[in-house]
């Protein structure tokens, strides 16, 4: 799919400096201050409030392209939810990953229920565009009733034992929701999540990949990947 093209007219700072900033956001368990503070190491002084806009304009169009140029994912999808607390309020972010670990969607919805899950799964069926060979889940009746109505023929294994890897993927959430301090919005949440997670699926390196040299071969590609991404290669 083409890339989206992304316009930085009336913008003080380059491109570059742009999108190293979002990306150093986005890509590592850095606070706004943080990533304030690397950039005037390096003689770029913006402030932290300029980077929160950077990322909320850019981060966006740049995660869209990120996932035009993914490939096809995994057939196996693994479902999980996890509690989030919004303003004092409880929330359940849906997330689906497959046997790779690549994160394919999440949704926060304000239920745990059948209702909730059955969007969970028409949205990966219509965006991805084909029904996997099996979904694996935890024991949350909600996941049966859903797929007995989306795709009753569906493979589906329901085991708390053989969904590590979904349970294993909010882990970096997690980390992020405690730098960031939680979040203030809904909005804020799912908007957050969706570029965070498809810089993670970049820029992960996968289990085939994972020796010294095809690492550091996967990084440069994914470099260039970002640049494209950025409209700045």
């Amino acid at each position: 799919m083409p890339i989206l093209s992304i316009s930085y007219k009336r913008h003080r700072f380059p491109p570059q400096i742009i999108s190293h900033a979002v990306w150093l956001y986005v890509r590592f368990n850095l606070s706004l201050r943080e990533v304030e503070e690397m950039l005037l190491e390096r003689g770029i002084d913006v402030s932290y409030e300029t980077i929160r806009r950077w990322a909320a304009k850019f981060g966006p169009q740049i995660a869209r392209n990120l996932r035009r140029r993914q490939g096809r994912p995994g057939d196996v999808w693994h479902l999980d939810e996890v509690a989030v607390r919004i303003s004092s309020k409880s929330f359940w972010l849906w997330r689906a990953v497959d046997q790779h670990g690549v994160v394919l969607e999440e949704i926060l919805q304000p239920r745990r229920n059948k209702r909730a899950a059955k969007r969970l799964l028409f949205r990966l069926m219509k965006r991805l565009g084909f029904v996997p060979k099996r979904i694996i889940t935890d024991k949350l009746r909600s996941y049966g009733a859903a797929k007995r109505e989306v795709a009753p023929g569906l493979d589906h294994w329901s085991h708390k034992g053989l969904n590590n890897r979904a349970e294993n993927s909010h882990l970096p959430f997690r980390k992020r929701e405690r730098t960031m301090q939680g979040f203030r919005t809904p909005g804020g949440l799912q908007r957050f999540v969706s570029v965070h997670s498809s810089t993670r699926n970049c820029f992960s390196v996968p289990a085939r990949r994972r020796t010294a040299m095809t690492s550091r071969y996967h990084h440069l590609e994914v470099f260039d990947a970002w640049k494209a991404a950025t409209n700045i290669a």
